[in-house]
């Protein structure tokens, strides 16, 4: 095979509670990339939206994965990949993890699919390192996987993907740019023991809340006390879009990875609209423009043209 092209969804990373360890995968957004395999050690990167990321693949977050996946493969190939980005970077829904785990997964597909799925992830991290500058991995691996999945570990890699249960997904991104590196740099670097304990109950109930397809348990545990206090003043509307979305029967939500955007599961589509016909009417009324997904849990992950995901987030 000399080409292939794949689509890579957009994800809901920290579900809440679990900051760096949770995240799930959504139907929509996703960005298309068009591979072709190349003769010599080289990477060729061309831009199909208006986003102007640069094309020097040292500088791109496609661009490194693709540099260590030739590294890795013997360093005898190369790549040319097109990318067509439909998740804003900046969005908070995963922009930057979907070119890398694209990337990776793009690379393998073309290489014969030599790489295990740890090796994917551990390339799809360089990526996210160039992005935010830490390697981390909640939005990758429910973007390669599909699903939700949890991170016990990175080091070494240590992926439990959870039971998905058939929630709709409301999500709405302000245009407004949070950046992930400032949004860590925020962050208090000690927490009190009270509120750690309130934390690992809230992950863990949402978890079995997941794995038990317990709809109420989960909007219980959507509740965290240590990061979202903290980055919800990076966000306009955030309190208001978070109770109004609640009083209109959504089970709990957040902020989507670092934000701006803001996220709401429901257990019914009647529901999930008018969630988002609130959202929007947040933002009108205080001046921001924004766009309102309306979406499911993709189960796929990062799916190769004519085939399905490389995982399963059954």
């Amino acid at each position: 095979m000399e080409t292939v092209k794949i689509k890579a969804p957009g994800t809901v990373a920290n579900l809440v509670c679990g900051f760096d360890i949770l995240g799930l995968a959504l139907n929509e957004p996703c960005d298309i990339m068009e591979f072709r395999l190349l003769d010599e050690p080289k990477v060729v990167i061309h831009n199909r939206d208006a986003f102007d990321l640069p094309t020097d693949p040292e500088q791109n977050v496609a661009g490194v994965v693709l540099l260590a996946a030739i590294e890795k493969a013997g360093g005898n190939v190369g790549f040319e990949v097109t990318i067509e980005k439909h998740i804003k970077p900046g969005s908070g829904l995963g922009s930057s993890a979907a070119s890398a785990a694209g990337a990776a997964v793009g690379a393998n597909k073309l290489l014969g699919n030599r790489f295990s799925t740890d090796e994917l992830i551990q390339l799809a991290m360089i990526g996210e390192k160039l992005a935010t500058g830490v390697k981390h991995a909640d939005n990758i691996t429910p973007c390669i996987l599909g699903g939700i999945t949890l991170i016990r570990s990175i080091h070494p890699i240590d992926i439990v993907p959870l039971a998905t249960p058939d929630l709709y997904v409301t999500v709405v991104h302000p245009q407004i740019e949070v950046r992930t590196s400032d949004a860590r740099q925020i962050l208090k670097q000690q927490v009190y023991l009270k509120d750690a304990i309130k934390q690992w109950g809230n992950i863990a109930g949402l978890v079995a809340g997941f794995m038990r397809n317990d709809k109420q348990l989960i909007g219980r545990s959507l509740e965290d006390v240590i990061i979202e206090p903290v980055r919800s003043i990076l966000i306009p509307g955030f309190d208001e879009v978070k109770t109004r979305s609640k009083e209109a029967g959504a089970l709990g939500g957040g902020i989507s990875g670092s934000g701006p955007s803001v996220f709401m599961l429901s257990e019914t589509e009647t529901i999930a609209r008018e969630v988002g016909a609130i959202m929007n009417a947040v933002y009108r009324e205080i001046g921001i423009e924004n766009y309102v997904y309306v979406t499911t849990i993709s189960k796929e992950g990062v799916q190769v043209d004519g085939e399905s995901g490389v995982g399963s987030g059954e």
